[in-house]
């Protein structure tokens, strides 16, 4: 099980401060949406020079002009894009073709998807690499979602990362299904000591005695 980190802090040098610190303990590294919003493809590019070799997430949530923006971010330096299941089968089917001729990946977001399990069956032939099930930040922060789980891992045979409410205590309940990935980020990213909050994670999701 995987260990996705996203930094959705406005302050570029804040999430590199942290991210050094933590770094070890992600498989991937996600620069969140709103950093991308404030800096575009300038955060991507202080993140890849400062970590050369991770893997990194630009959770872009492409609903159109997917081609182009594939083709920008990758330029960047990212190694991972993110598109929504809610846009059409075009632009999912686009930016997956993009992404695979650059050697990158596409991650669908299903979060704007109208029937999950419908959208689940189909990514894989539009060319999708992951799926990512989640609910809004908004949301009432409580595991409720999870009862769609078994509809979307049901209907595919990708790979799944689960991102929610994920804390000390309701991680245990989030494993307990079986994602593929977990991606977290306030849980670490704003608490006081972000190294051993991630490593507490990694731990658990790589199934090491604490």
């Amino acid at each position: 099980m995987k260990l996705q980190i996203s930094f959705d802090g406005l302050d570029i040098d804040q999430n590199l401060h942290i991210a050094r610190q933590v770094a070890q303990y992600a498989d991937i590294i996600e620069i969140g949406t709103l950093p991308l919003f404030k800096h575009g493809i300038c955060v991507v590019e202080r993140f890849r020079e400062a970590f050369p070799k991770a893997v990194i997430f630009a959770d872009t949530k492409i609903v159109d002009r997917g081609r182009d923006t594939v083709s920008i971010f990758a330029q960047a330096g990212a190694d991972w894009v993110s598109v929504m299941a809610g846009t059409s089968r075009e632009v999912i089917h686009g930016v997956c073709s993009k992404a695979h001729d650059l050697g990158k990946k596409v991650s669908m977001d299903l979060l704007d998807a109208g029937t999950p399990g419908q959208e689940a069956l189909e990514a894989k032939s539009l060319g999708v690499d992951v799926l990512l099930f989640h609910k809004p930040h908004e949301s009432d922060p409580n595991l409720s979602f999870l009862e769609e789980w078994e509809m979307v891992r049901g209907n595919t045979t990708l790979p799944i990362y689960a991102s929610a409410a994920v804390d000390r205590n309701t991680i245990n309940h989030i494993v307990a299904v079986k994602p593929d990935g977990i991606v977290i980020g306030r849980a670490i990213t704003e608490s006081n000591d972000p190294a051993t909050e991630a490593e507490f994670f990694y731990r658990i999701l790589k199934g090491i005695t604490l």
